[in-house]
């Protein structure tokens, strides 16, 4: 079953109670998701009107403009929404080291939750990327 929203042109957005809006970071030539992180209504301008992914820091209350600091930046290919308008996914090309985490690998998912017992009760994570890009010391504790 289908709605108006499902099948509209017109851009109307569902953020939440604080103004926000999940935005996934894809990798456009891979598919491979690099991170999860929010946007506000002006970080969404922002990231449109300078070709950046840019986001809004939930624990700075800031405007957070991926790879500023780390050169890691994230160039917007695309922005695609969902059915319901409430989440973005931005198709991006990486730059710098071409690392999207702050751990200093590509993708921020880098591990996997595996069932040690095979029903689901003893979990662990187990890693996918152990090879970081570029040292996190160096480039966030200048």
């Amino acid at each position: 079953m289908t709605n108006k929203l499902d099948e509209t042109k017109t851009f109307t957005p569902k953020f939440d109670a604080d103004g926000l809006m999940p935005a996934m970071a894809i990798e456009h030539s891979t598919g491979t998701p690099l991170m999860l992180a929010y946007v506000n209504k002006a970080a969404l301008q922002k990231s449109l009107q300078s070709g950046y992914a840019c986001f809004w820091s939930r624990s700075r209350q800031a405007f957070w403009l991926k790879g500023e600091t780390s050169g890691n930046r994230l160039k917007l290919i695309d922005i695609l929404i969902d059915c319901d308008q409430d989440t973005i996914c931005m198709l991006v090309e990486m730059e710098g080291a071409k690392a999207a985490c702050h751990t200093g690998r590509k993708s921020c998912f880098y591990r996997k939750l595996t069932a040690n017992d095979g029903e689901g009760e003893d979990l662990s994570l187990q890693f996918t990327d152990n090879q970081p890009l570029f040292d996190p010391a160096e480039v966030y504790n200048k």
